[in-house]
């Protein structure tokens, strides 16, 4: 009795200030990753814009739909610095206008921070970040209903498919719109429903996540297809892999990926989930088994690299996928 009095003893010392994890993962490890990486980028002279710092797709963008659900679950009462200062930002752009070259960098970058404000600058702003929406939404040709978007030869964010990547989460924050701007509505649902079928898995699965908010926008028989598609290219291990959710662009300069990916399987279990999948789908237990097992026990992240090019060791860019792959995994692992 001595003995395991004293090993318990023993053991008590070595774990205190170990986080206690909830379910066989961390929400209070992943919530400090990510709020240590947007201190980070915070300060990261490339992030820094007119009238703060600019929201990305990759660090930013995840981080406003994950931190509010972690906060939940953590039962914090308030707001990150991060989340406000990240809203602040959008705010303080909402006025700005529409450049004289609608092809140009600047016009993507107000396409893509006119749906990001629609998305998360709250109530109070809606009516200011909508109007802008809308008068950026494309009015004609192939790209009728949808918004420029970046394309800077950067998967899975920032190509020419992102487009539709993009109207997606305009689709997301349109949600209970209907009734008002009906005709942006339906010019969004009609490009939808219209360039859907030529989007890599990755764009199809963000449609079956909007279309929770946008029914419309996806036929039942379409989205079943999305659903089957993904169950069929899971891996035995119950993850996914990149490759699985393309196709993709090559990049000459990206470093090897091979087998079962965080970001993939993250993104696709959340989605799936979105889609109307149940928690007690034996495929989709085994994606969540996969994702809990594969949390950093120390980090709290989970370990993803870019699609595109090495970066160095300690650059800001070598974790943007693992900053987004965090997001989705806890965003998965607590719906």
């Amino acid at each position: 009795m001595a003995d395991f009095t004293r090993l318990a003893a023993t053991l008590g010392v070595l774990l205190a200030g170990v986080p206690c994890v909830a379910g066989d993962w961390s929400p209070r490890l992943a919530a400090d990753y990510l709020d240590a990486r947007q201190k980070e980028w915070f300060a990261w002279a490339p992030a820094k814009q007119t009238g703060g710092t600019c929201l990305s797709c990759h660090t930013g963008m995840p981080y406003l739909f994950a931190r509010p659900a972690l906060r939940k679950v953590l039962g914090e009462d308030k707001a990150t610095s991060y989340e406000t200062g990240l809203r602040d930002s959008l705010r303080a752009r909402l006025d700005q206008k529409e450049p004289k070259d609608p092809s140009s960098h600047a016009a993507q970058q107000l396409g893509v921070e006119s749906v990001f404000a629609s998305l998360f600058v709250g109530p109070q702003d809606a009516d200011r970040a909508f109007d802008r929406m809308w008068a950026l939404q494309s009015k004609e040709g192939k790209a009728k209903g949808g918004w420029a978007w970046f394309s800077l030869d950067r998967d899975p964010w920032e190509m020419p498919e992102s487009e539709f990547y993009g109207a997606t989460l305009a689709a997301l924050a349109t949600g209970s719109l209907k009734t008002e701007h009906r005709e942006n509505v339906a010019a969004l649902t009609a490009y939808l429903q219209r360039e859907q079928a030529a989007q890599p898995l990755h764009n199809r699965l963000m449609l079956l996540w909007a279309a929770r908010k946008l029914p419309d926008a996806l036929a039942q028989l379409a989205r079943k297809s999305i659903q089957e598609q993904a169950w069929s290219t899971q891996q035995p291990d119950g993850g996914w892999t990149m490759q699985a959710l393309g196709p993709w662009t090559a990049h000459a300069e990206a470093p090897s990926s091979t087998g079962t990916n965080s970001y993939a399987t993250a993104f696709t279990a959340f989605a799936l989930e979105q889609g109307g999948v149940s928690r007690d789908d034996p495929r989709l237990v085994r994606a969540l088994d996969w994702l809990k097992a594969h949390q950093d026990r120390k980090f709290g992240y989970w370990a993803a690299g870019s699609m595109n090019k090495v970066y160095e060791p300690d650059s800001m860019q070598i974790k943007f996928m693992q900053d987004a792959a965090t997001s989705f995994a806890a965003l998965a692992l607590i719906e």
